[in-house]
């Protein structure tokens, strides 16, 4: 506990001199001591690891076993081909996770910040990864905190510590301070500096006391280190799925052999059948289809500015019903801004937008001294110093009063500086005739040593009234959560001293700021709540500040909705759980409370995604269903916390995200019903054929070749089919819900027995030609060729042509635009096309035992393959209508 030792004990007990530093020597020896100064990462896996990471799955266990039986009994091609769409899924998975990667880095890819320090009796500037403890570090505005540190001297030095405390208001810092009390928080630590904040004023020296890992911020990252590997709820899905599917596969072989044993089949032939029932019973191209999907939704996700890190990640979004997000620089700006104006019996409002305002003389006499009375710069767009004098110089600037123009109109001749104590800052300006005092600070400070105030341009006394008039409006602009900063003046023929530059002066008026919310955050919340979604607003603010903010947003309604961190530990874990539904703003809070927020919330069964952009945050994010994280504020603890990472730093895109993320998981759903659709029409195809001692319609090679070709294309055109314009004014999908709710579960059933039954029909037809039946012995193989390609056709192309009735359970093709999915049309197209081409190119067709079929007969088979499509059709005319 550095803050509660001397300054004296600090500098022995790290053996420095402060007015030389460490020695060159010295360094180099605490250097390998300790370490480089910098965060530690997770080692990353190899691309070996990721690859083996990727096969950890039912399905592929299945698949696997289905490719060594297939191997074994001398079917190699079968092998090769399942063998291919295992290794295909792996490879995509490890692709998208390297790529994913490799985007974050390139975020942290960020210069690594400089550091004034004394070493040797100079002052030298060195890469902040070099320091050690015991490291003499010089302060001044604008430059990052590098390390962990003791303060040994400071001059009005303010740090703004909000990736640390949340606080977006600067902490003013004390050197001499000792602070006796061991539980001192860190937000109240004022004679530290803490890695990762920001000097925003002042000067000052400080001693090294932490590096890496040791400082505050490394003891955040380690409570990172404990892996909460939780499945997505797209993950436990599928695994539920492969599970299904794999014992479904089993069942269905031994079935198949004990129906063959009775029915005193050749038992080598049965095996073989069994096989084709299992590998019908496998969608083989399910896995690689879901990880193509959700591929190239994080691909569309990345092009409106989110980066996710795995891609599971991007369904969770679409089950998200809490956005539990940081208030400061997330849902506002984080920068103090200027929203009004008083003058005595005179409130005006700032121009959200312009500049070039007009305003009386007495009103450009306040913002003249507010300027002039001023440290910070702005220039380009950009400034430098404490946030609140910034806001003031952007305020003069935005009437057209520069800070760079009076100040060469107006030469600072003498200050008395601000300090707490006082809570006022003054400066000796030069005027055309004599010099003028500029004070600015808190008004009730400024009504004690003012004597007259400039009422309508005229100096006037102050009378009590018009104290309590601006004690009034003080009040009631801090009640609207506005920071009040007074300002007065006096003329003075000679120059003075500090202490009678704040005498008998003339109070001007006063002006009343706030770190606005960002713009379009209004809209986005707005959006949010019709899609089932509920905000919640988490600060380290003041609990009427972050109300205010709230109301403002329409995050909350009243300060009801409201808790603090100290009200949240009086309350014990089940009794904050019963409060916490109606809660939506939480203030004053800790990195402990936002991670206790975070699950009392998942504690009710929500899927909560957190957003925040400070260390502070990390721990939460990682706890979150989904934490998402800043990536241009945002600490690289944070983006290593997070699921994903938002490039433009902007809230509404975390709303546009959850947008993909439902339309996402619709997509993946509608393919993996048409799928499964599928696979069981060729079940209920080949096993019927069985059961009643039939010829099998279709060949192993023949399955695997829809399977793998025909299903695929167009299931990874519905994969990226347009997003449904309606998703967001639907409530969010219960993760627990299965694929076949809502009556999918039978749609994919009477699908699946439409394309089967059609099959045999077809089947049928073919045999019926040569005057052969189903129940017909010693049917010659030429017959079951073409009887076989008949099946054939009618198989693959009902599936391509039932894909259309796939892309909405309720609205037609026609509604949603026969040509809209264009993808979907080119797969049919490129499907019926490869069907063409297997079944005209002598060798292919020889390999696949096929044959080419008569214009009659391919009329027969098309007019059979389109009955799904038409029937589903006219079930959701009648659905519509209902």
């Amino acid at each position: 506990m550095w803050f509660a030792k001397s300054q004296e004990e600090v500098l022995r007990e790290l053996n420095v001199n402060p007015a030389t530093g460490l020695s060159s020597q010295e360094v180099q020896t605490r250097l390998e001591k300790y370490g480089a100064n910098k965060l530690k990462g997770k080692p990353k896996k190899s691309l070996i690891a990721l690859f083996f990471a990727q096969l950890k799955d039912m399905l592929i266990y299945v698949l696997i076993g289905a490719a060594l039986i297939t191997l074994f009994i001398g079917e190699y091609v079968d092998s090769i081909i399942i063998l291919l769409v295992v290794v295909l899924n792996a490879v995509i998975g490890v692709f998208q996770e390297f790529k994913a990667e490799k985007a974050i880095e390139a975020l942290q890819q960020m210069s690594t910040p400089k550091t004034l320090v004394r070493r040797n009796g100079e002052v030298v500037e060195i890469s902040s990864e070099e320091l050690v403890p015991g490291d003499i570090i010089l302060i001044d505005a604008g430059r990052f905190i590098p390390a962990d540190l003791r303060l040994i001297e400071s001059a009005n030095l303010q740090i703004e510590e909000s990736a640390l405390t949340g606080e977006s208001v600067p902490t003013e810092k004390i050197a001499q301070e000792t602070l006796k009390d061991p539980k001192t928080p860190l937000g109240d630590q004022v004679n530290m500096a803490f890695m990762s904040t920001l000097a925003t004023y002042g000067r000052g020296e400080g001693v090294v006391v932490g590096t890496a890992m040791e400082t505050e911020i490394g003891k955040i990252a380690k409570i990172l280190d404990e892996e909460i590997d939780e499945m997505t709820p797209l993950q436990k899905r599928m695994e539920e799925l492969g599970k299904v599917l794999g014992y479904l596969a089993i069942g269905i072989c031994v079935l198949i052999f004990v129906i063959s044993f009775f029915q005193k089949r050749d038992l080598f032939e049965m095996f073989m059948t069994a096989i084709s029932l299992a590998v019908a019973a496998i969608p083989e191209g399910l896995p690689a289809i879901v990880a193509i999907v959700l591929a190239l939704g994080v691909t569309r996700m990345s092009k409106i500015n989110a980066i996710v890190k795995k891609l599971p990640a991007v369904e969770t979004l679409g089950s998200v019903n809490i956005i539990c997000s940081d208030k400061t620089g997330t849902l506002t700006q984080n920068q103090m801004t200027v929203v009004k104006y008083y003058t005595l019996n005179d409130l005006q409002e700032v121009p959200r937008e312009g500049s070039g305002f007009n305003a009386s003389l007495q009103e450009k006499d306040l913002m003249k001294t507010l300027v002039l009375c001023s440290d910070a710069t702005y220039e380009h767009g950009q400034g430098t110093g404490d946030p609140t004098e910034i806001a003031l110089v952007v305020l003069g600037d935005r009437f057209n009063l520069g800070k760079k123009t009076l100040n060469a109109e107006h030469k600072r001749v003498g200050e008395h500086p601000f300090d707490s104590d006082r809570k006022l800052m003054s400066t000796l300006n030069e005027e055309d005739r004599g010099y003028r005092v500029h004070t600015k600070g808190a008004i009730d400070n400024l009504l004690k040593i003012s004597t007259t105030a400039l009422v309508e341009g005229k100096v006037v006394p102050l009378t009590e009234e018009m104290k309590k008039e601006y004690l009034r409006m003080a009040d009631e602009m801090s009640d609207a959560a506005l920071r009040v900063l007074g300002a007065a003046y006096k003329d003075v023929d000679t120059m003075i001293s500090p202490k009678e530059m704040e005498q008998d002066l003339t109070l001007l008026g006063m002006v009343g700021m706030i770190d606005p919310p960002r713009l379009e955050v209004k809209d986005s919340i707005r959006d949010a709540k019709l899609a089932g979604i509920t905000p919640i607003m988490i600060t380290g603010d003041h609990k009427n500040t972050a109300v205010a903010i709230a109301k403002e947003l329409g995050i909350a309604e009243s300060i009801e909705e409201s808790m603090t961190g100290a009200e949240i530990d009086e309350l014990s874990d089940a009794e904050f759980s019963e409060r916490i539904g109606s809660l939506r703003v939480f203030a004053r809070v800790s990195p402990e409370h936002k991670v206790k927020i975070v699950k009392a919330f998942k504690s009710h069964g929500n899927i909560v995604s957190m957003t925040g952009d400070g260390v502070n945050d990390a721990p939460s994010l990682k706890n979150a269903d989904i934490g998402v994280a800043m990536g241009i504020t945002g600490t690289d603890v944070s983006k290593g916390a997070a699921d994903m990472i938002l490039t433009d730093d902007n809230f509404t895109t975390i709303v546009h995200a959850i947008e993909e993320g439902r339309n996402i998981y619709n997509n993946i759903r509608k393919s993996v019903i048409f799928l499964l659709s599928c696979n069981l029409g060729e079940i209920i195809a080949i096993f019927f054929s069985v059961l009643f001692f039939w010829p099998v319609p279709l060949l192993a090679t023949q399955l695997l070749w829809i399977n793998l070709i025909t299903d695929t294309l167009p299931a990874i055109a519905l994969g990226v089919d347009p997003g449904d314009k309606e998703v967001m004014r639907q409530k969010p999908r219960d993760p627990k819900e299965s694929f076949f709710a809502h009556g999918a579960g039978v749609r994919a059933i009477i699908g699946g027995v439409l394309i089967g039954t059609l099959t045999l029909v077809a089947f049928y037809v073919g045999l019926r030609e040569y005057g052969y039946s189903l129940g017909s012995m010693a049917i010659p193989d030429d017959v079951l060729t073409y009887a076989r390609t008949m099946a054939f056709v009618v198989l693959a192309a009902s599936q391509l042509f039932y894909s259309l009735a796939m892309r909405s359970a309720t609205k037609s093709i026609f509604t949603l635009g026969f040509f809209s999915n264009k993808y979907l049309i080119g797969a049919i197209i490129v499907g019926l096309l490869l069907q063409l081409t297997v079944i005209s190119v002598p060798f292919l067709s020889s390999a696949f035992k096929l044959q080419m079929l008569s214009l009659r007969d391919w009329g027969i088979v098309l007019s059979l393959a389109v009955i799904p499509l038409i029937l589903k059709e006219i079930y959701k005319t009648f659905l519509r209508r209902s």
